[in-house]
């Protein structure tokens, strides 16, 4: 497919920020699923590029003069492949496995997570991930606004109600509790006719003899060519599209408008 994605990210504050740090995952690198053929993006000041530890791009942008809002836009285009029940192939990457086995303060893992990984008996093949994707989403409704980014997947489990992002930290708990490495993945969605947003987030998961097999926990289906992949880490956290902090502001006012557009072919 060619995706034609825009993002535009317009942050408001109500008093005068002083100073603000911005670092942002919003450029896809190409891969087995996707290849870059154009992207750019703008923001109100110097952008300071490299990449993080999991090897994702990271652009850092310092602000220190009074500001009353931010302005990011991002556009760019992508052709993405077709994956076979979501196998993204066998280069384990430059993190040890290990550390996807590891918990965190997302993904961390209470009784009721145990029970829930428990009841698919084998996690060796990709319909067994979607088995367990299914059980997920029947388990945690989605609702937006149920849940805030700094929600665990104990807490959306408990609440029964959550976001991607609530069902990826739950397929993640779910295979560290069986310890199997796995790794969540921000990115965006074509969204078609279905009603979640263009911004999404899902899991890859390692299984022995196969590779990376990438899951859309929310859609309990696998990622396909309608997918762009930014990041992939840990967790959220490790993750985020877009995290700061700042000096001043106090409220503030956030509006994100994000567009996918999906053609068969690419424009010659």
């Amino acid at each position: 497919m060619f995706l034609t994605i825009r993002h535009d990210t317009f942050y408001r504050y109500e008093a005068t920020v002083h100073y603000s740090i911005q670092q942002l995952r919003l450029t896809p690198s190409s891969g087995a699923s996707q290849v870059v053929r154009r992207w750019t993006l703008d923001a109100p000041g110097k952008l300071d590029s490299t990449f993080d530890a999991y090897g994702n791009v990271l652009h850092t942008l310092v602000l220190n003069k009074p500001h009353d809002e931010i302005r990011v836009h991002v556009s760019g285009e992508i052709d993405t492949f077709a994956l076979v029940d979501g196998r993204l192939g066998d280069d384990a990457g430059v993190i040890p496995l290990e550390h996807y086995t590891c918990a965190t303060r997302l993904t961390d893992c209470d009784p009721a997570i145990r029970e829930l990984a428990a009841s698919v008996p084998l996690l060796d093949k990709p319909a067994a991930l979607i088995a367990l994707a299914e059980k997920i989403v029947d388990r945690v409704q989605f609702e937006t606004g149920a849940t805030a980014v700094s929600s665990t997947a104990s807490q959306a489990l408990a609440l029964g109600k959550g976001v991607c992002q609530d069902h990826a930290h739950l397929m993640l708990a779910c295979c560290r509790a069986r310890g199997i490495p796995a790794r969540y993945v921000s990115g965006y969605i074509e969204p078609g006719d279905v009603e979640h947003a263009a911004s999404h987030a899902w899991v890859d998961v390692w299984l022995t003899g196969i590779g990376w097999v990438s899951i859309d926990v929310t859609h309990a289906a696998f990622a396909s060519e309608m997918y762009c992949r930014l990041a992939a880490a840990r967790d959220y956290e490790a993750a985020s599209p877009v995290r700061g902090r700042r000096i001043g502001g106090l409220e503030e006012t956030l509006d994100v408008s994000v567009s996918v557009k999906a053609q068969a072919q690419t424009p010659q």
